[in-house]
């Protein structure tokens, strides 16, 4: 006799947008496909229709307001989860992970849901951050994260805070990206190659290398900056494509690289797309993509997802981006805030890329979202009652 299906609940603060987010939802659609129940509790957002398009349900919540009382919305939430009979409630960020926890924590243990949280990302090391490792299970989005865990959280750990879990409980599931939507050696339609030549007419013939991120100080563009104009300088006909959105937060520091841009003459070699629905097709008309985050990141979606398609990424290799370019293409790691050796390996790159001699990029068959997929699921199907 199959076991019965599974009543899920996510928990996070928003469905706005963002990497969370999108995992959330695939998740949620994972769930449907495999005939289980699939709930996402949150303030609401964009994604909100999307997600119940697709089979799961929503349930609206604000439990990520910065407020003391947001700490006190846990009896609602665990009259909610005890009525609504959940097997799972899984959390993905700090906030709501502790009025979650509170609520759980009250409830009686023999009955309750098995508790999972997700740990998306490097956060500053306090017993705040350490509600993320309070699951029972705890999911690592790749080897850094757990790395991270295991030194900050865990019992023995150098610098070990609550709750001092032992790394049993630690599960490393990456994300992974859809082949479907990330084709290897896709090319662009013919339609989107037309508009996107008439819009940009002085790309034509030209090393195109793109630094996909919005515009923050961490991201690198400062050293995007001097490597196009190093390269400039080697008389490599090269333009740089910033895409992202400038931060509404710090509105300065969009102004002070555009500046720079003028200052040193580079208004032709640099250009700013801002945010943009088809990184996709950008990658894939992009000779070499860029990841210069000075900050190492949990993961590096958009160096995967350009690496699917096949096309090269340079860059730090650092963080979760270093794990990526090891297996996909270890000759665009660079050490951190070396700008010169990113801007030589451009150099053999887009040279090769000419020739026929430059590093192939390895086929991703390791960073699937199907086995992300798979994995959590397995996740929640071990710890069900």
């Amino acid at each position: 006799m199959s076991a019965r299906p599974l009543k899920v609940l996510q928990v996070l603060p928003s469905l706005d947008g963002g990497g969370v987010e999108r995992g959330t939802l695939e998740i949620a659609r994972a769930l449907v496909a495999s005939g289980h129940r699939s709930c996402v509790l949150s303030k609401g957002g964009r994604l909100v229709a999307q997600l119940e398009r697709e089979g799961s349900e929503h349930i609206t919540m604000d439990l990520g307001r910065k407020a003391p009382q947001t700490f006190l919305r846990f009896p609602a939430l665990r009259r909610l989860i005890a009525g609504e009979g959940f097997d799972i409630v899984h959390a993905r960020s700090r906030l709501p992970a502790w009025v979650t926890f509170l609520a759980w924590r009250g409830m009686d243990p023999a009955t309750r849901p098995r508790f999972v949280t997700t740990v998306h990302g490097m956060h500053s090391v306090s017993a705040y951050s350490g509600i993320m490792c309070r699951g029972e299970r705890v999911i690592a989005v790749s080897d850094t994260v757990r790395d991270y865990i295991a030194r900050n959280y865990a019992v023995g750990g150098e610098n070990a805070h609550w709750p001092r879990i032992g790394m049993d409980r630690v599960v490393t599931v990456p994300r992974g990206v859809d082949p479907a939507e990330f084709p290897w050696q896709y090319r662009p339609t013919t339609d989107w190659l037309a508009a996107f030549r008439s819009a940009y007419p002085s790309l034509d013939g030209r090393f195109v290398v793109t630094l996909p991120g919005r515009l923050t100080r961490l991201k690198g563009h400062h050293d995007f900056i001097t490597i196009i104009g190093t390269l400039a300088g080697l008389g490599l006909d090269v333009v740089g494509l910033v895409v992202g959105g400038d931060d509404p937060k710090r509105p300065g520091y969009a102004q002070e690289i555009r500046a720079r841009v003028a200052r040193e003459g580079l208004g032709e070699r640099v250009l700013f797309l801002g945010h943009r629905a088809d990184m996709r097709e950008l990658y894939a008309v992009s000779d070499c993509v860029l990841t210069l985050s000075t900050k190492p990141e949990a993961f590096g979606r958009t160096v995967l997802e350009a690496l699917a398609l096949g096309r090269p990424v340079v860059g730090y290799a650092h963080g979760g981006v270093a794990e990526i370019l090891d297996a996909l293409y270890p000759f665009g790691a660079v050490a951190n805030g070396d700008a010169k050796g990113v801007a030589a390996r451009l150099v053999d790159v887009l040279q090769g890329s000419e020739t026929g001699s430059a590093p192939a990029v390895i086929r991703n068959e390791r960073f699937l979202l199907s086995t992300m997929q798979a994995r959590t699921l397995a996740v929640y199907e071990e710890l069900r009652r």
